[in-house]
């Protein structure tokens, strides 16, 4: 059967929450705040805390900083706040540390001082390389920065990602071409392309519910889609994931953590953890994050023990994201069950529908089943607790 709580492997990845940007652009639902500046003292302090309860400090094999937008840090809090992480989660030899970058803050003197603590690799919030797309999508950056940027971090780092947003409210496939040939004119190692989503609460969703936004018809989304695998492709692309695109040896170790429903350790407003089958999230508000720990108090405001059974179906789903799908061994191996004591149906039922094939050994999803990828997930968390 799997493991029992007490049993399990020690997490060997992190993930680190900065909340602060610029400003927040009119898609985004992150956990952030914009020009408040006068947080970040009280945040590292509060985040110090919040390392300093785990106990000692976690050597890990990847480590990712995200936000929020972790450039946005001033250089000398940039510098502190990287003393700490490094401190609490050290990086093991040729382990991945990632941090997520935004262009307009890439100089000479920042990109030195990521090397010196070692990140090695850079993700940078590019999306688009149409001015129009980045003026709609309130980015505070043009195509020349993000290749300016992208040209600067080269020199020292050696891995370079860049995110690609698709479907932007008046965008058409030719425009949608022109993005992604930019991008793989930077020669980087790995892209990310995401539909635009409008989410509740956002300044797009409330704009689109006034109609001053619509948005791209299905047809020409799934266009765009299928028109990054076969662009990146033709490229030298792999296509790993769902969303994820890689050269060879080049695909993101960390995503690849979560995808295989290994343990991590998460610190931060909103941060997200799962250790010991036990799933924790933290406080949201980083105002109120702060309070609590500077206070004393745990920041944790959600905790489910997940059942083996609901640890094996979340395990099904985050497996058939990888477009090499899920071995019926691989899944006995690291669930403890077999995969058609209870997903038979459900399997089955998406091969009938040509979303999924399984030739008995291997279950992967189809070029169909890949554009409605989200929807089949539901059917899955049969133990959903």
């Amino acid at each position: 059967m799997a493991a029992e709580i007490g049993k399990w492997p020690p997490a060997k990845s992190a993930y680190v929450h900065i909340p602060f940007c610029a400003h927040r652009c009119g898609y985004c639902n992150f956990t952030l705040v914009a020009k408040r500046d006068d947080l970040i003292k009280p945040y590292l302090e509060a985040l110090q805390v919040e390392l300093t309860q785990q106990g000692d400090p976690l050597p890990v094999e990847t480590l990712y900083l995200g936000g929020g937008t972790p450039s946005y840090l001033p250089l000398p809090e940039f510098e502190q706040f990287l003393k700490l992480v490094t401190k609490w989660f050290p990086l093991e030899k040729d382990g991945e540390f990632t941090c997520e970058v935004n262009p307009v803050d890439i100089t000479a003197e920042r990109i030195a001082k990521m090397a010196d603590y070692g990140i090695n690799r850079l993700s940078f919030g590019a999306q688009s390389f149409s001015e129009r797309s980045l003026k709609l999508l309130e980015r505070d950056h043009s195509a020349e920065k993000i290749q300016e940027g992208v040209a600067l971090a080269s020199r020292s780092i050696p891995a370079i990602c860049l995110d690609l947003i698709f479907a932007v409210p008046g965008q058409t496939l030719d425009d949608w071409k022109s993005d992604l040939q930019a991008a793989i004119a930077m020669r980087p190692g790995h892209l990310s392309t995401y539909g635009l989503t409008f989410e509740p609460g956002t300044s797009f969703w409330h704009r689109r519910d006034r109609g001053e936004l619509s948005e791209v018809e299905e047809e020409t989304q799934t266009a765009m889609y299928l028109q990054a695998r076969k662009q990146l492709q033709v490229a030298g692309f792999e296509h790993y994931e769902v969303s994820n695109f890689a050269v060879p040896g080049q695909r993101s170790r960390h995503n690849q953590v979560y995808w295989s429903g290994k343990p991590y350790a998460a610190v931060g407003p909103g941060a997200a953890r799962y250790l010991k089958g036990v799933r924790e999230t933290n406080e949201r508000s980083v105002s109120r994050y702060i309070k609590k720990l500077l206070a004393g108090d745990s920041p944790t405001i959600e905790r489910e023990t997940l059942s083996a059974e609901a640890r094996a179906c979340e395990w099904a789903v985050f497996g058939l994201r990888r477009l090499e799908g899920i071995t019926r061994a691989e899944f006995a191996q690291v669930t403890g069950f077999e995969l058609d004591l209870f997903l038979a149906p459900v399997i089955q039922k998406f091969v009938e529908m040509e979303l999924l094939t399984d030739d008995g050994e291997r279950v992967q999803l189809t070029e169909a089943g890949l554009l409605v990828s989200d929807q089949l997930w539901p059917d899955f968390f049969l133990y959903d607790e």
